[in-house]
C-alpha cells in the first residue's frame, strides 16, 4: 500500500520545501498539494525542487478555472523538470464557488471533466510527437498548435499521470475511463463509499475503456486521530470533533453520513454551524460517531487501524505528517508498516449503474 501524505491548506511557498523534506525523510511516497488559499502548482514547484525521491500531486487543482491546455504546459513543465515525479490531480468544486469565488461558468461537471482530461491527455501526445492531437468536443476544442508554441517534439519527458479526485459515481466513472487514479474525499472514505459507490463505478468506467481497477491507482483519502500518548490522542480527537462537525455540515457531503447511519446528524450539525454555536458539539459528535467515522489509535497500533479500514479497498492512503517535527520518527513506523504490510485481497468487481 502507497501512503501519501497532504499539506495544510495555509502552508505557503516560503515553508513548502521544508515540509516536503519532512515527509520524504518520513519514508512517504508521495506529497499531495491542494488548492485553497495558493496556487497549488507554485508549491509543487517548490516541493519538486526541495525533495529527490518522493512523487508530488496536486489534490487536487480545480480544473473549471483553468484553460486545459496552460494545465497541460504546467505538468509537463512540472514532469520535465523533476524528471517525471509530478502526477496532475484534478477536481471540479462545487458550483457556486466555481460561479461566485471564482467567477467562472458552470456546466455539467462529469461530463465536461471528461472533456477537460481529454484535451490535456491530447495536449501531451502533441507536446510528445510534436504533431496537434485533435479533440473537439462539447465543452472544449482542442485545433491548434503551431509549432512555436508546441514545446515538442519531446519524447524524453515522462508522460505526467492525470488523477481526479471527488465524490459523485459519474465522476469516479469518468475516473475508471480517461484517469490513472482516483484520490477520494476524506469525508468520503469510509468503507462502505468504497464498496458500495466508488469502485463499482470506477470499474464500470474502466470496463467502457476495456481496462479493469488494476490499471489504476485508488488512493483513500483517511482520516484519523492519533498521538504518542493518550493526551496527545485526546488533543487530536477534540480538534477533529470541530472539523467532523464543520465538514458535514456541507450538505455535499451529507450522502456519507447516511451510508454510515449516522444521517440523523444532518440537521443538527447544519444548524450548531450555521449559528457558530459549539456549545452542543460534544452532545452532537459523540465519541461514538468519531469511532464510528474515523481510526482512532496509538501510533503502535495506527497501521493495523488503518489497514482494517481500507485494505483490500484501496490502493494507498492518506495520512497527516504530525504537527510536531518530532514524532516524525513515530509516523515513519505507521508508514514503513502500511507499505510492506500484507493486505487482504481485493473483493471482486462489482459492475452497476453509475
Amino acid at each position: 500500500m502507497k501512503v501519501y501524505t497532504g499539506t495544510d491548506p495555509r502552508l505557503g511557498l516560503a515553508d513548502i520545501g521544508a515540509y516536503a523534506r519532512r515527509a520524504e525523510a518520513a519514508g512517504y511516497d508521495g506529497l499531495h498539494v491542494s488548492e485553497t488559499v495558493h496556487d497549488p502548482f507554485m508549491l509543487a514547484l517548490q516541493a519538486l525542487q526541495a525533495t529527490e525521491r518522493i512523487v508530488v500531486r496536486t489534490s487536487v487543482a480545480l480544473a473549471f478555472v483553468r484553460s486545459p491546455l496552460l494545465t497541460a504546459y504546467t505538468a509537463w513543465d512540472l514532469s520535465r523538470l523533476s524528471g517525471g515525479r509530478f502526477q496532475l490531480g484534478l477536481g471540479c468544486q462545487v458550483r457556486q464557488n466555481i460561479e461566485e469565488r471564482y467567477a467562472m461558468p458552470w456546466s455539467a461537471p462529469a461530463a465536461r471533466m471528461a472533456e477537460y482530461v481529454r484535451v490535456v491527455h491530447a495536449a501531451f501526445e502533441t507536446f510528445r510527437t510534436g504533431e496537434l492531437t485533435v479533440f473537439d468536443g462539447e465543452h472544449y476544442r482542442f485545433r491548434r498548435m503551431q509549432p512555436y508554441f508546441n514545446p515538442g517534439p519531446d519524447a524524453q519527458t515522462p508522460t505526467p499521470p492525470v488523477y481526479l479526485g471527488g465524490v459523485g459515481r459519474r465522476m469516479c466513472t469518468v475516473a475508471g475511463e480517461l484517469a490513472d487514479g482516483f484520490i477520494t474525499h476524506p469525508t468520503n472514505s469510509s468503507p462502505q463509499y468504497l464498496e458500495s459507490d466508488c469502485r463499482p463505478a470506477l470499474g464500470a468506467g474502466a470496463a467502457s475503456a476495456g481496462r479493469t481497477l488494476a490499471d489504476l491507482e485508488l488512493v483513500a483519502g483517511v482520516q484519523v486521530i492519533t498521538g504518542e500518548t493518550e493526551a496527545e490522542v485526546d488533543r487530536e480527537r477534540e480538534r477533529q470533533r470541530r472539523l467532523f462537525a464543520f465538514l458535514y455540515s456541507t450538505p455535499a457531503y451529507h450522502q456519507e453520513l447516511v451510508r454510515c447511519g449516522l444521517g440523523h446528524l444532518r440537521e443538527p450539525l447544519a444548524r450548531m454551524v450555521r449559528r457558530d454555536s459549539w456549545s452542543e458539539l460534544r452532545e452532537v459528535v459523540t465519541d461514538d460517531v468519531l469511532d464510528a467515522m474515523l481510526p482512532t489509535a496509538r501510533y503502535p497500533e495506527l497501521a493495523e487501524a488503518v489497514r482494517r479500514r481500507v485494505a483490500g479497498l484501496a490502493d494507498g492512503v492518506t495520512l497527516t505528517l504530525p504537527a510536531d517535527p518530532d514524532r516524525d520518527p513515530q509516523m515513519a513506523r505507521v508508514v514503513a508498516d502500511l507499505q510492506t504490510g500484507a493486505a487482504a485481497p481485493k473483493p471482486g468487481l462489482v459492475s452497476g449503474p453509475a
